[in-house]
């Protein structure tokens, strides 16, 4: 369609799992009637949603050890949202979607364990089925983690059966395709690359490549890398910077029966190793993730490269400043350099196999594979004005504009952060907008939900 005359009442830009769960929330919780989505794919969820590029893991708090308690108990009703979305959906469409897993947090060592064994006594009482598990117990629920272990070394886990696995790339269709019923005004854009986003007396005018612009009174930009490099279009957020990091993956036959992680260290913004039985890839553990220096702003799209460089600032002193600052951290320097060795043939693969023995002892070079074609961007977020590195989410909020930059846990609190947006829409239209968050909270939380608060800004968590 022609939209060169559209004026919306919100534009969201991105169709990930974020930007598809606000236009579900809008069409069905507010009096909003004009709105657009604008895609630069061809369908949702093609960047960090993609099941490809992320571990397919409902992010609740019960196995994220670097989580602080009280992120715990507001990340759990804020990601058990998106469980109780697919309760109401038909049987086939929730099974495409959600996937019931084990999910099991393994300590080895000493250190471990006493981390596991607070960890347990601190958040019991949020997740009443957790359970701690010894030697034996790990092994009749995972027999390959026991499997060819020392018998002297000390092992213990925590590990819950109510636990799941998401296709956040499926989730994001489902959005979309149950928002468009509900108000016949909205206009889904594919295959619409934005490319400025500009301020005008009525809104924003947003110019999309090789098609008509649009207009919109309102915008929230869900495009999570490029979200910083939409803001600073606009003059916000140019004390930011990102480091682009690239997570890869490995496969092995099938040796877990649910997702297993391990301890996570508290000063890398980067989950450690962990297997997951994946959900597209049937008959296949996936391992990793690894994690590389690489300047792009989306996984396997070189052409990125110049947008990154646009929204890094790296021309600035005291981004470089900043980068050194944070990368010359031991911890933080060694984990990278070990991560950069894992590119190298054969000699890698080794190395990396040394982390998936942690939890599988017993497996073998020969029984791991690159996963081709598997693995995201995660960029972090750099205050070059501290030199400071940001771990959780991000969002700017400016003159009837938004920008989010969500990393996960962002695709698991995707309903959660669309309330938040909601809410802050209401204020920018001077409550013109009516949005029923008894009913949003009735529907998709069995938890009261009476404040609205950032599951995520607070304290660090592995992206």
């Amino acid at each position: 369609m022609d939209t060169s005359s559209h004026q919306y009442d919100i534009a969201i830009i991105g169709g990930g799992a974020s930007g598809a769960a606000l236009l579900y929330a809008l069409a069905k919780y507010t009096n909003i009637q004009r709105i657009a989505l604008i895609e630069k794919y061809d369908r949702p969820g093609q960047v960090n949603s993609k099941a490809t590029n992320n571990s397919q893991t409902l992010h609740v708090g019960d196995i994220e050890t670097n989580y602080s308690i009280d992120k715990v108990r507001q990340v759990k009703p804020a990601s058990l949202m998106l469980k109780y979305y697919t309760d109401g959906l038909s049987p086939a469409e929730r099974e495409a979607i959600i996937f019931p897993t084990g999910k099991m947090v393994l300590g080895v060592g000493a250190s471990d364990i006493a981390t596991l064994t607070k960890r347990f006594d601190d958040i019991r009482g949020v997740f009443p089925d957790l359970q701690l598990l010894d030697r034996e117990a790990i092994a009749q629920i995972e027999p390959e983690v026991m499997r060819g272990r020392d018998p002297k070394e000390p092992v213990i886990a925590l590990y819950t059966e109510q636990g799941y696995a998401v296709n956040f790339e499926a989730l994001a269709t489902s959005f979309v395709t149950h928002a468009q019923p509900l108000n016949p005004l909205i206009d889904v854009l594919y295959d619409s690359a934005v490319e400025t986003i500009k301020k005008t007396v009525q809104g924003y005018t947003i110019a999309i490549k090789n098609k008509p612009a649009i207009s919109a009174a309102m915008v929230v930009v869900d495009a999570d890398s490029y979200s910083l490099f939409f803001a600073k279009q606009l003059g916000y957020g140019k004390q930011y910077s990102l480091i682009p990091i690239a997570g890869t993956f490995y496969f092995s036959k099938p040796l877990l029966n649910g997702k297993v992680y391990t301890v996570q260290e508290p000063k890398l913004p980067f989950a450690a190793v962990h297997g997951d039985p994946d959900i597209v890839v049937k008959e296949k553990t996936r391992w990793g993730p690894t994690a590389r220096f690489h300047p792009v702003l989306e996984s396997r799209n070189a052409s990125t490269s110049v947008d990154y460089i646009k929204s890094s600032g790296l021309h600035r002193p005291r981004t470089w400043q900043s980068f050194i600052k944070i990368l010359l951290d031991p911890i933080r320097l060694k984990y990278l350099v070990e991560n950069m060795l894992y590119e190298l043939p054969y000699v890698g693969d080794l190395m990396f196999l040394k982390n998936v023995r942690k939890i599988i002892p017993a497996i073998k070079i020969s029984d791991i594979e690159k996963a081709k074609g598997f693995g995201g961007m995660r960029l972090q977020r750099v205050d070059t004005s501290t030199h400071e590195l940001q771990l959780g989410e991000g969002k700017i909020i400016g003159h009837n504009i938004i920008f989010n930059m969500t990393p996960s846990p962002g695709a698991s609190v995707s309903l959660y952060n669309a309330m938040r947006d909601i809410e802050q829409i209401v204020k920018f239209s001077g409550n013109d907008v009516t949005f029923d968050k008894a009913r949003f909270c009735s529907d998709l939380t069995h938890d009261p939900v009476s404040e609205t608060i950032s599951p995520s800004i607070d304290s660090s968590y592995a992206s």
